[in-house]
């Protein structure tokens, strides 16, 4: 019996340190968050410039970085929201 509450312990110790480390983790995603919707909105002006000069058309390269930053920003919300445990890049493939 005495080895059923040390078990119980080293459990709640375990999840002590994992909320600790998932704390960590989210601070530098909402650091990494930050820098993105700065890029985002960087893209956004390039874009409409792009598509100012050159009839409507925009730029494909910065449509696809747009739609992978939004798979993103996405999965990294998810994860700050705790609706997933699966962390967005560096921990995982960029999807």
């Amino acid at each position: 019996m005495a080895k059923d509450h040390k078990a119980a312990d080293t459990d709640g110790d375990a999840d002590f340190e994992n909320i600790w480390l998932r704390a960590v983790h989210m601070v530098i995603i909402a650091f990494l968050m930050s820098i993105a919707s700065s890029l985002l909105g960087l893209l956004t002006i390039a874009q409409f410039v792009i598509m100012l000069f050159n009839k409507r058309e925009p730029n494909e390269q910065l449509a696809e970085i747009g739609t992978t930053m939004g798979v993103w920003m996405a999965k990294a919300a998810r994860y700050q929201t705790a609706a997933s445990e699966v962390k967005p890049w560096p921990w995982t493939e960029l999807d």
